[in-house]
């Protein structure tokens, strides 16, 4: 997701990554590594914030020294998916390198050095995989040409392993030793360098838990909140309380009598439309604590303009766009006539699906630390996505970028919201203002209020069968204020990005298909969160298609395999009056393949109960979705317990996300989606009076507790030989449905509203 707010970009389709020796003054600049050693630098030739291709540089590093560590600058944001671990592992493996002797440092912030950047939309495997393969392979080769050359045998007979280089006679050196002579080799053509056989990877397609896992469990690892600097003040920011709303006047002189506080800084919002990379209007109180700040900001007195949305209701808003979905809307998919299956039809199944604005809800609520000097600002920040940080505080402070420093520490969650870079430059123009480092702490509060939401939806669901029970017709309207309308408030219907997120890709076999939006206007800040609109499209499509199954009186699971068809990939043509963006990937590169759609849903079918007879008060249910070009079948089971409360018992995920990198990490993304997933399902929930939302905390916009939270998770993954696609969002489409499904056959109650009750 990028400034330009479309939601995926295109990729360059042609590999044009490169492997080279960069000067070594270069690697010093960014790694503050002194030791001589073997260097290489990687230029995966990316595509810049607009589409365009970058100037060539290397995107990240691999050096080896002398005493035989490998060091590898990861360019991507740890926030708990393992992604600092899982692409400097691919270049270890291919390489040949010792794990435990493996060196990861972070990159900072720099488009031209690092290309893209952002840690977003679960696609850092799927584009990294093959160029640091390339570069594991291009340095391996070249020290096993320099062991031949120090022992005078045919470089064929030598292979790399444990961070040596082995001969076949017996003979073994370990990398530190080579590096004097491999600096002097020519490089290897990296055209022309021998990949790995998948089967002959060590740590690819096992299980490696992340790099940063001791330093996190011992209370070593720096988030954002962890880093101070000398006489630094902390920021907290009074935000206009609605969207549009600006200061008419304010009194800080209780704010200022406060011990500790220092000084009151106004920003000044953009108004509407906010953008996605600004400040909104607010008060800041900087202190010489986050306590005094906070008790400042407390005793602020301010009189807003609430502006044009200060009347604005969401439940109302809510069921205005229900209504909506009664009329013909804009026409996004068509496939023969939907109308004329309603005169054919034998029974029709109208239902209609409800879904709330949801906040990101970070356990680490957003910070950043920004030192502003006259001709140069360094900031230290839990970013996603860095390179937007620099471009944006570049742009509001007036600099150029070359002056703009951005460090990114861990991450305490992100799930989309830490790629808007809003706080970032909060940070940095009130260390302006105050020529002071300051760290702008955001609370639970501002976090929940002024987040960038996953929207609220409406979807009316028409199907029709025929006579024998054939599913002939569907017909599917959807709404909900658009990601756009957050830079654009003429954007009212959504983009071709967010339809192309489990809607206008809907894969069965039937013969007329009518896919509608219809208008709805954004009142407050939209973004993306974990799986986009994939979350409430896969409700309701999973929901209704139980639904008919039920109706035909046929297993679910059946049906969807019957509704697949043939073994084919899908091109949807003509029939989408739009763009299908695949996530950013040609379709012949990534094509929407329904075997493995199948397989998945075989695979859980087989490992879980769901064809079982269980004991009276258990249920099961079950759903299929494809999402970041990742298949997953998912079955929840369900009971009441003896005070009547929802117990999800077991969690079957089938996965085929291609070549399974690191299965520890994929494992672990699928048992903390299901643990968010069930969040968004039971208990999670925003909603706005009078422009202004009103849940402050955790006691009301919950998240779930450890008595709601699946009891045991069982994650199947696949063996596949294809590319390796995302894993961090996939988990939440189908378990929503799943749990749904298992809800209705366990309490006789079909489940249309999120989030659901049980009764």
């Amino acid at each position: 997701m990028l400034p330009n707010i479309k939601l995926f970009r295109k990729k360059d389709p042609e590999n044009k990554s490169k492997v080279f020796i960069p000067s070594r003054r270069e690697f010093l600049k960014i790694s503050s590594l002194t030791t001589g050693g073997f260097l290489l630098g990687i230029s995966f030739q990316c595509s810049g914030p607009k589409g365009e291709p970058v100037t060539f540089a290397p995107n990240a590093y691999l050096m080896i020294d002398s005493e035989n560590q490998v060091t590898i600058v990861a360019h991507r944001s740890e926030m708990g998916t393992g992604i600092r671990t899982s692409l400097p592992m691919i270049v270890a493996d291919e390489l040949g390198a010792d794990w435990q002797k493996v060196k990861i440092i972070q990159a900072e912030a720099n488009l031209d050095k690092y290309g893209d950047q952002n840690t977003d939309g679960s696609y850092s495997v799927r584009m990294f995989f093959d160029p640091m393969r390339k570069a594991g392979a291009t340095a391996r080769q070249a020290l096993i040409a320099a062991a031949a050359k120090k022992w005078g045998v045919d470089a064929a007979e030598c292979r790399t392993e444990n961070s040596n280089v082995i001969h076949s006679g017996g003979k073994s050196i370990t990398f530190g030793e080579l590096v004097e002579e491999a600096q002097q080799m020519p490089i290897p053509d990296p055209e022309t360098v021998q990949l790995k056989e998948i089967s002959d990877y060590k740590l690819i397609g096992d299980g490696v838990p992340i790099y940063d896992l001791q330093d996190i469990t011992t209370g070593k690892a720096v988030f954002g909140a962890d880093i101070t600097l000398p006489d630094m003040k902390v920021a907290v920011v009074k935000r206009s309380p609605v969207i549009g709303a600006v200061i008419k006047d304010y009194d800080d002189s209780k704010a200022l009598a406060i011990t500790g506080v220092s000084q009151v800084i106004k920003i000044s919002g953009k108004g509407i439309p906010t953008g996605l990379d600004s400040p909104i209007e607010g008060l800041a109180v900087l202190a010489d604590h986050t306590w005094s700040a906070i008790k400042g900001r407390e005793a602020l007195k301010v009189n807003w303009d609430l502006g044009p949305n200060a009347d604005y209701q969401s439940k109302q808003q809510h069921q205005e766009m229900l209504q909506s979905t009664l009329k013909d809307g804009q026409v996004r998919r068509e496939r023969g006539n939907f109308k004329q299956s309603l005169n054919q039809a034998n029974k029709v199944i109208e239902r209609t699906y409800l879904a709330p604005f949801y906040a990101h809800a970070t356990l680490e609520p957003p910070v950043a630390i920004a030192h502003w000097t006259a001709d140069f600002c360094e900031v230290w920040a839990p970013t996603q996505h860095p390179m937007w940080a620099r471009e944006a505080l570049a742009r509001e402070l007036d600099m150029p970028l070359e002056k703009v420093k951005v460090n990114v520490s861990l991450l305490g969650g992100g799930f989309g919201r830490k790629s808007k870079p809003d706080f970032v430059v909060e940070a940095a123009l009130l260390s302006k203002a105050a020529k002071a480092p300051v760290r702008v702490q955001w609370t639970r509060d501002d976090d929940l209020h002024h987040d960038f939401y996953h929207s609220l939806s409406a979807q009316r669901i028409k199907a029709t069968m025929d006579s024998s029970g054939k599913l002939i017709g569907w017909n599917h309207h959807t709404v909900f204020p658009a990601i756009g309308a957050t830079g654009n408030p003429d954007e009212l219907h959504p983009s071709d990005g967010e339809l192309g997120l489990g809607c206008i890709d809907f894969p069965f076999e039937v013969p007329h298909i009518r896919i509608e939006t219809h208008e709805s206007k954004a009142h407050t800040r939209i973004g993306w969160l974990r799986s986009v609109s994939n979350i409430h499209h896969s409700f309701a499509t999973n929901s209704m298609l139980d639904e008919i199954a039920e109706a035909k009186g046929q297993d679910p699971s059946d049906m969807l395999l019957e509704l697949l068809g043939e073994d084919k990939n899908l091109d949807f043509g003509d029939e989408i009056k739009g763009d299908f963006g695949n996530y950013g990937e040609p379709l012949e590169k990534f094509p929407w393949n329904t075997r493995r759609l199948k397989n998945v849903i075989q695979r859980v079918v087989g490992e879980s109960n769901w064809k079982e007879s269980l004991a009276q008060g258990k249920a099961v249910g079950f759903a299929a979705h494809k999402s970041f070009l990742t298949y997953v079948a998912c079955v929840v089971e369900v009971e009441k317990d003896a005070n009547g409360n929802l117990v999800i018992r077991t969690v079957h995920y089938a996965v085929d996300c291609g070549v399974p990198v690191n299965k520890d990490r994929i494992r672990s993304q699928f048992e903390g989606g299901a643990q968010f997933a069930t969040s968004l399902a039971l208990t999670s929930e925003i909603t706005f009076e009078n422009g202004q939302v009103q849940q402050d905390n955790f006691d009301s916009y919950q998240i779930i507790r450890m008595p709601q939270s699946p009891k045991k998770i069982h994650v199947h993954i696949i063996d596949s030989q294809e590319k390796p696609t995302g894993v961090g969002e996939p988990p939440v489409p189908p378990f929503i449905p799943a749990l749904c499904n298992a809800v209705y056959k366990l309490t006789g109650n079909r489940v249309y509203e999120l989030p659901l009750k049980i009764s």
